[in-house]
């Protein structure tokens, strides 16, 4: 029996998405769905979810929860990944609030900038030995990584793991729809080009017709400048640099040194950015779950319609060998020219039963990779200090991060570091 193992299964939401999708793919049937998290309350709360959800779509897949996540993953053809280490409490508090005693505020803080590095390190060592857990018992598995840092994350399970990785996000899948919706465009026989890192991709070509849109986009755009709207970063950034970014404006306001600036307070208010945006839906969602567990979880007539996730259009197109394209996170093998080959990179992929195909891109507009590249610095770095255990490469990562070298001194920097290392406590074994 085929197996599909998803690790972090206690994330009910987001496992009824993905996995609901899989109970509902023909040639899905009769795999084994192994569900692993090491929250046991959760991880049955997702196990009833799904048997629930399987009698109600009259599917044959198993579903069968696991307390070892090396049988979980044993035979396993596919493998989901959707873990927070460290979760809100304590690990998000700390990597909001301690950076806020140097005056550095953040939005999201889960990519780049001090929170997405902090997050990296304590997210990678758990990532690593999932890595060698795969080559013990599914070394031939293919790796679905869905937890940010998409990047670094993508990158280690592929260069320091040696796992068959792509990373997946929304991102890329919903950036013309809410972009041509909120400009009041039809989406209609366009066709778009998309490529960049991950978070930061752009949208390189918009056409219908052989008609260039981008003038009609930034005509647009510029109108809608002249009144609040929750996108507002990411306009400016096109009507400045040329294209549209794949990624919110809340995130985008963090990878950037241009918008959350102490000296220039009223650019909060102008670019309508959401400072402290991240835990505020955490407090939300965690206050939410208590109201929707009892129906998700005990509804033995729970439905689901497949979502847009790329998982289970993967495993068919994997199964039947009918291609399927993606916006996959890879790592760039001579993909996006003037990127570095060590960075992993957001392209469009072409997934067959051979696997995940990515597709050449060349050179990207010089200020979209020189961008690009301010974001890839500190994701090297941070994977340095990985692969190393050396502390140093923690500090290079921070003082090379754009939001957090445009705000603090190289002292500040330091400190702000040894601050968080100290706070993470054992949630950073290695640097402490």
């Amino acid at each position: 029996m085929s197996k599909i193992a998803f690790l972090g299964a206690g994330s009910t939401v987001f496992a009824k998405n993905v996995l609901g999708d899989c109970l509902q793919t023909p040639s899905l049937q009769g795999f084994e769905i192994a569900l692993f998290d090491i929250d046991a309350e959760r991880l049955s709360d997702s196990e009833q979810m799904l048997n629930n959800l399987k009698a109600s779509v009259g599917s044959t897949c198993v579903i069968k929860a696991y307390g070892d996540r090396r049988e979980a993953l044993r035979g396993a053809k596919y493998v989901v990944n959707a873990i927070q280490v460290g979760g809100y409490d304590p690990c998000t508090i700390t990597d909001f609030e301690v950076p806020k005693k140097y005056g550095l505020r953040q939005t999201i803080a889960d990519t780049v900038g001090i929170g997405g590095i902090f997050r990296n390190l304590r997210t990678i060592p758990v990532m690593l030995d999932f890595a060698r857990d795969i080559q013990d018992v599914c070394p031939d598995a293919l790796f679905l990584n869905y937890t940010n840092p998409m990047a670094v994350l993508t990158n280690a399970m592929i260069t320091l793991g040696g796992v068959r990785t792509v990373g997946l996000c929304h991102s890329v899948q919903v950036c013309v729809p809410h972009l041509f919706e909120a400009l009041g465009l039809s989406t209609e026989g366009v066709k778009t080009k998309i490529a960049g890192i991950n978070h930061m991709a752009w949208l390189l070509e918009a056409t219908k017709d052989g008609v260039d849109l981008y003038p009609e986009i930034k005509r647009r755009a510029a109108e809608k400048q002249k009144e609040k709207h929750h996108d507002m970063v990411r306009f400016e950034l096109m009507l400045r640099f040329g294209y549209y970014v794949t990624e919110s404006s809340e995130h985008n306001a963090e990878y950037h040194p241009y918008f959350i600036k102490r000296n220039y307070p009223e650019l909060i208010e102008r670019f309508n950015i959401p400072l402290d945006e991240y835990p505020r839906r955490c407090v939300e969602q965690i206050a939410k779950w208590k109201d929707m567990r009892e129906s998700l979880v005990n509804d033995r007539n729970l439905t689901h319609e497949r979502s847009h996730e790329y998982a289970s259009y993967i495993f068919e197109a994997m199964e039947t060998n009918v291609p399927f394209k993606i916006g996959g996170n890879v790592m760039n093998t001579g993909l996006i020219t003037n990127l570095p080959k060590e960075a992993c990179v957001e392209v469009p992929c072409l997934v067959d039963t051979s696997g995940i195909n990515p597709t050449y891109i060349g050179d990207l507009p010089p200020q979209l990779a020189a961008l690009n590249r301010t974001n890839i610095n500190t994701q090297l770095l941070t994977l340095e200090a990985a692969r190393t255990g050396k502390k140093e490469h923690i500090y290079h990562a921070a003082m090379l991060d754009p939001h957090t070298s445009a705000e603090l001194s190289i002292d500040d920097i330091f400190s702000l570091c040894d601050d968080l290392i100290e706070a993470h406590g054992n949630w950073l074994p290695a640097f402490r």
